[in-house]
């Protein structure tokens, strides 16, 4: 849909909630782009592979995490790999398929004919056939077959829609490799420390409502110091902040902070990396399929990290205003007042 079909149906559009699935209003869905795409299978089934191996074995070790594919999930990543001989313009660049869900990146080289969505429903379609010629082994007996409302069973084997991202930004084709090749690594820190990657709504500090991902308990640490930096610190003076705030936390202090500043996001980078525990806010809110981000996962597996948000997801970031920063810094010193 361009801007001026937006714009003209937005009146009638009734209440915009947010939604993972949503297209972005405005993009060409037909022209030149690299997308990462995010399909789940319906009521998020692992039918698709078995997830193997220990989260804590290095990456090049035989015991490394890994997804064993299922014969449905290596008829899956057939059909994905499958779409430049329908598509020549549509190249794959990977693709990582996961127990109940798969990941994988698209280039659309040159204009297309039809919109990403029709050559998705295409990769769909084979895998519903796929799931289909499986579906005396996938359902079986009469209490399975009896499970229409999981949708399954009438032979759809993903949920309706997508997620896509655009690619957009220095590096962000590299960290959306990263992040397909880390997928089983993290779902394996999950499953070890479930409770720290489970996202928790309506925890209310001092009259304000969080969601919160990673270790709660840091709140009831007795000591809590607010990381709050001006914008016009010099970079020596952003140092001498550096080590004043690792040299509190390094002698039992946790360190809060929104990262806002350049010298807020190097104090929480070098807490990061000095393995200290940390409590950040983020103005960017949660639903129930949030995970932290991958440079967060090894704190939050240790316990050692907590991210609050005290606002509701969008589905698109925007631009920090001077009343929101101002909020969050306040919201900070009340957490360190607990």
């Amino acid at each position: 849909m361009d801007w001026e079909a937006f714009e003209k149906h937005k009146p009638f559009a009734g209440e915009k909630k947010p939604s993972m699935l949503r297209r972005r209003a405005g993009h060409d869905y037909e022209g030149r782009c690299i997308y990462l795409i995010t399909m789940t299978v319906e009521g998020r089934q692992p039918l698709l592979g078995t997830l193997v191996g220990n989260a804590d074995a290095p990456d090049n070790s035989p015991l490394a995490p890994r997804v064993e594919l299922s014969p449905l999930g290596e008829e899956v990543s057939l059909c994905w790999l499958d779409i430049p001989r329908y598509h020549p313009e549509v190249h794959v660049l990977n693709l990582q398929v996961m127990p109940d869900h798969i990941h994988g990146i698209l280039f659309v080289t040159r204009q297309m004919s039809q919109h990403l969505g029709m050559i998705l429903k295409g990769f769909k379609t084979g895998c519903n056939k796929a799931y289909r010629s499986s579906m005396p082994q996938q359902c079986c007996g009469k209490e399975n077959e009896s499970k229409s409302e999981g949708g399954l069973p009438s032979g759809f084997l993903f949920s309706r829609n997508y997620n896509d991202h655009i690619l957009e930004g220095k590096g962000a084709l590299e960290r959306w490799h990263a992040y397909l090749t880390d997928n089983p690594r993290r779902l394996a820190i999950r499953r070890a420390h479930p409770d720290y990657f489970t996202v928790r709504f309506g925890m209310n500090i001092k009259g304000q409502n969080y969601a919160a991902i990673g270790n709660r308990f840091l709140l009831d640490h007795p000591e809590k110091v607010q990381v709050q930096c001006s914008r016009s610190l010099t970079d020596e003076q952003t140092n001498d902040t550096v080590k004043r705030m690792l040299s509190k936390a390094h002698n039992g202090a946790i360190l809060v902070s929104p990262a806002i500043s350049k010298g807020e996001q190097a104090v929480m980078r070098a807490a990061l990396e000095a393995q200290l525990p940390l409590i950040f806010l983020t103005p960017w809110g949660f639903n129930s399929f949030s995970r932290p981000g991958h440079q967060y996962y090894e704190a939050c597996a240790q316990g050692r990290f907590l991210i609050l948000a005290p606002w509701e997801h969008q589905n698109q970031r925007i631009p920090l205003t001077r009343e929101m920063c101002q909020s969050l810094n306040a919201m900070t010193a009340a957490i360190c007042e607990l």
